[in-house]
């Protein structure tokens, strides 16, 4: 497990070890096989009346809330927890999708979207998710997720490092019941992050779309949490979102346990502000002598997995808009020669490498 301690990739070898490691072989379940015959544990914990059911890495490449699940599941084996699981039963699957998981893809092994696949149920993966959430019929599902660091919250310059969503039921977007008490949970998670300066939380774009399982389950009548790990600044491994989101999940289970989430409204919820894509890795400022003499240039590293460890390689970005980046490098502080056309092409990833430390 050590070498996937600071890493992104998190393949199905990373969650059986931290199964072993944690002692929770006995509660691990292999609720069916992937496409490519991969097991996709589950895990039901606590003898409370309300159900919850949870699941991560529906998208492989999407693992820092996994990495938060499995921080719960070690503070419940330690016998923390205790007062939440008289009131919960947790239905939790960790790695929905470990073919993607072993790809670092967002597919799985045939090149399907999992989250696109809630109608049809084409894939295993996703037959085996809608099966669950029939056998189970849980009172509250969490749909957990990542997000590119392009995301802001709001119209800003500050990244949403967690942002959530209760998706719509219907194409008109309207706020039932079920989405109701999904939204005021938002409110209240969001309530238990009270000191936000360099980050901040955001809410989704709710359009509706009966394929994807939120939209899906919530159209069934039962409330769903969207939750989108993003970016906290300088810490691209996330270990700082990972706090958050682990945050989050205990805040989310307290407030069903308890039903203090009826103390907030839907009002609240609207007041987050909704998710902007602003934000881009890096923004190159007072360039000269390069790329046509365009003063501003923008890049956005590609997630690449290499020898199992995701290096951050920066492609150039075309826009006609401002984006901010999160590291800004000033060019007319550097040495003149640096500008120098030919250099800057053929030394770009060293250039980077050198102004951007992980």
């Amino acid at each position: 497990m050590e070498k996937f301690k600071d890493n992104r990739y998190l393949p199905l070898a990373w969650l059986e070890e931290s199964i072993q490691q944690l002692g929770l072989q006995a509660q691990a379940k292999c609720l069916g096989r992937s496409e490519e015959n991969r097991p996709i544990y589950g895990f039901t914990l606590g003898t409370g009346s309300k159900k919850v059911l949870m699941w991560s890495q529906m998208h492989g490449n999407e693992t820092t809330t996994t990495k938060a699940v499995m921080d719960l599941l070690a503070e419940i084996q330690s016998g923390q927890h205790k007062p939440l699981l008289a009131q919960l039963t947790l239905y939790i699957i960790p790695m929905l999708n470990p073919d993607g998981a072993e790809r670092y893809t967002r597919l799985n092994a045939n090149e399907v979207d999992l989250n696109r696949d809630a109608v049809n149920q084409t894939q295993k993966e996703a037959q085996l998710l809608v099966e669950q959430f029939h056998r189970i019929q849980p009172d509250l599902c969490l749909n957990l997720h990542g997000q590119r660091t392009i995301f802001s919250a709001g119209s800003s310059q500050t990244p949403a490092s967690l942002s959530f969503l209760a998706p719509s039921y219907n194409t008109e977007r309207l706020v039932n019941p079920t989405r109701s008490v999904a939204m005021k949970i938002i409110a209240e998670i969001a309530a238990a992050f009270p000191e936000k300066k360099e980050w901040g939380i955001g809410r989704y774009d709710d359009g509706f779309n009966l394929n994807c399982m939120g939209d899906y389950f919530t159209h069934k009548g039962t409330p769903t949490i969207l939750f989108e790990a993003g970016h906290y600044p300088g810490d691209y491994q996330r270990k700082q979102t990972r706090t958050l989101i682990h945050k989050a999940l205990v805040a989310t289970l307290s407030s069903i346990s308890s039903a203090t989430y009826t103390r907030f409204s839907t009002s609240d919820y609207f007041a987050i502000p909704e998710n902007k894509k602003t934000l881009c890795d890096i923004e190159l400022i007072n360039v000269t002598n390069v790329n046509n003499g365009n003063s501003t240039q923008y890049y956005q590293y590609k997630e690449v997995l290499e020898n199992d460890h995701i290096s951050f390689v920066p492609e150039a970005l075309a826009t006609d808009g401002k984006l901010y980046g999160l590291k800004r490098i000033d060019f007319s502080r550097l040495d003149e020669n640096i500008t120098n056309s030919k250099l800057f092409d053929n030394n770009l990833k060293k250039w980077f490498e050198m102004f951007n430390t992980m």
